[in-house]
């Protein structure tokens, strides 16, 4: 059996961006020869893309992307927040946002089948930065504006982002609405945007709740309206006092600066993905039974 140096897996682990455990791996069922482990590394990884399909990746950054009147944010998944640091996969969540922009694309398959300046499909990116850093990684949602006025784009970290479509005003404040809207977190634009089945379970819960209270009626009536109005001040952009100057609300701030804001979303890594805990002491024990 051929000698497996360190420096072998080291070069092999240059030559592919692979782990040093699966250059290793790859070496010794080659019996030492680079080229044939290189191959087996290949063949390997794309097998492990699938397998890893199914791993929960609920670690990640949010990427943004502008460009004349078009702006993009995509949310692009992992499982570890090491990985969300490496470059590779900064690069391709920064070119997934890119490819949203300017290819509009229906659904994330779409997206996947769009090709980029090298030819390559985003996909294909994916498929390779799964390869070389061993993780599942996807692209979970994205959202694209287009518009006759201006985009901002606002990122707190790499884990919450913030895209806004705002006509009129300046460019700073459009960011500063995009940093107001990560800071305070409304559901909507204005309250005529509302969900109609969620204003009424809020209502039917304060109508409860008041009644309980034991006043008329009448009194009861009011107290609904007063606390369904201070609701609708606390979840839309418009109702709520602006984080740079609580004095004034955001519908004031706009009203001044002649702006209107169109449209804005949201998106916080891992928002609503179960994440699973994992018992490290239990599978280094099971580890070293093997």
């Amino acid at each position: 059996m051929a000698e497996i140096t360190a420096k072998m897996v080291a070069d092999l682990r240059g030559a592919t961006g692979m782990g040093m455990m699966e250059c290793k791996k790859a070496l010794v069922e080659a019996e030492g020869d680079m080229v044939r482990a290189e191959e087996i590394l290949r063949i390997k990884s794309g097998a492990k893309a699938s397998k890893l399909a199914g791993r929960t990746a609920a670690e990640g950054v949010i990427a943004t992307f502008t460009e004349a009147g078009i702006g993009a944010m995509v949310e692009v998944n992992c499982e570890t927040d090491f990985v969300a640091k490496d470059e590779t996969f900064l690069a391709f969540a920064k070119a997934a946002a890119e490819a949203v922009a300017k290819s509009n694309p229906a659904d994330v398959e779409a997206l996947g089948a769009y090709r980029v300046a090298s030819g390559e499909s985003v996909e294909e990116i994916r498929k390779a930065a799964v390869a070389k850093l061993g993780e599942n990684m996807s692209v979970r949602r994205f959202v694209r504006y287009e518009t006759a006025g201006a985009i901002a784009t606002y990122l707190h970290g790499s884990k919450i982002g913030v895209i806004v479509d705002f006509t009129g005003g300046e460019e700073q404040l459009g960011r500063d609405i995009a940093m107001h809207v990560a800071a305070s977190k409304p559901i909507c634009v204005s309250k005529d945007q509302v969900p109609a089945e969620t204003l009424e379970t809020e209502r039917r819960i304060y109508t409860e709740q008041a009644a309980q209270s034991g006043k008329p009626a009448d009194i009861v009536a009011k107290m609904v309206e007063g606390r369904v109005t201070k609701f609708l001040a606390e979840v839309t952009l418009q109702g709520q006092p602006f984080v740079k100057n609580p004095d004034v609300t955001v519908e004031k701030l706009l009203a001044e600066k002649k702006a209107v804001v169109n449209n804005f979303a949201m998106f916080v890594v891992g928002e609503g993905i179960e994440k699973k805990v994992v018992d490290y002491a239990a599978e280094v024990a099971a580890a070293a039974k093997v």
